[in-house]
């Protein structure tokens, strides 16, 4: 394996994902919260099933190496740890993120508390998964977080926190997060990442289709930005970049892998720098520096000396 495929993978997810938040916020305009998680997890699911049955029967007809994008079959002992990562992310995690976005006054402030996994990302690995973390994984992490909040809190209007009960869910929303990379690395290795993704959004649908079910569901007429929204949240961020994630976690770690989502806010103030000529002040540029650097720095591995007999 390629040692860049991993960051190749992990920048091009959280590339994905911070473009999420344009679509998320178009695709609003005409479907209600949970309708919209819905309809792009459902899109996403059969997407995979039917993209993992035809690579299936193309490797079976071939008679050679199972392609990494054949959907496998699961088995029954296996099934609590997919389960598991099902319910955390994105099940929980969106559940919880939405209401601390509600209960908080600042958007900015509950952005910042979501994005704090790379902070507790070390404690995770050490704790569940006996993870090695040195030192350059710590200071890389303070570094590129400290980047992020500057990202973020940099020329914000409003720090007052709201509802208290915010800032508890924010970071149950974070451990949540941090407990579906845990799973992911539970998962065992002969899994590939498509199947590993698509049974665990498969029970989220599931637990989000009962939500669903006593919820408001009137929506506004369909325009053709918010069909194309759907389709992006479908097709890259429920899809394309939780593969990508997946298989990034399970190659570098929990620790090495999470500190990319300091990378996140840069992106998205990047692209409304780009789109809509947002305004990119000193400060901004500053944080967007320290991210990079804090990632150069975490995901530095020190050589060891070889030994001579």
């Amino acid at each position: 394996m390629n040692r860049a495929y991993p960051y190749i993978a992990i920048v091009t997810a959280m590339l994905i994902w911070s473009l999420s938040g344009i679509a998320i916020k178009e695709a609003l305009t005409v479907f209600p919260q949970l309708t919209l998680i819905v309809l792009r997890f459902t899109i996403a699911v059969l997407l995979m099933l039917s993209v993992g049955l035809s690579a299936r029967a193309v490797s079976r007809r071939r008679k050679g190496q199972e392609s990494g994008l054949a959907l496998q079959r699961v088995e029954r002992k296996d099934l609590p740890v997919f389960l598991l990562g099902g319910f955390f992310q994105p099940f929980l995690y969106f559940i919880l993120e939405t209401f601390t976005y509600d209960s908080l006054s600042s958007p900015t402030i509950a952005e910042a508390l979501l994005s704090t996994a790379p902070v507790f990302a070390p404690v995770f690995g050490i704790v569940l998964l006996r993870e090695r973390v040195t030192r350059n994984n710590i200071l890389g992490i303070v570094l590129s977080t400290a980047g992020m909040l500057m990202l973020i809190l940099v020329g914000a209007d409003s720090f007052a926190l709201g509802n208290a009960w915010g800032v508890l869910t924010a970071f149950l929303a974070v451990s949540a997060a941090l407990l579906y990379s845990v799973t992911l690395k539970r998962v065992p290795e002969r899994y590939n990442s498509l199947t590993v993704v698509f049974y665990m959004q498969s029970f989220s649908l599931l637990l989000f289709f009962v939500c669903w079910l006593f919820t408001d569901k009137t929506q506004a007429p369909l325009t053709a930005s918010a069909v194309l929204s759907v389709l992006y949240l479908a097709v890259f961020s429920s899809v394309t970049a939780f593969i990508l994630f997946c298989y990034t976690v399970r190659q570098i770690g929990i620790t090495r892998a999470n500190v990319f989502n300091n990378i996140r806010p840069a992106f998205t103030a990047i692209a409304m720098f780009l789109i809509f000529d947002e305004h990119l002040p000193w400060g901004k540029l500053a944080g967007i520096a320290l991210i990079i650097i804090g990632l150069f720095i975490c995901q530095y591995v020190k050589k060891e000396p070889e030994k001579h007999i």
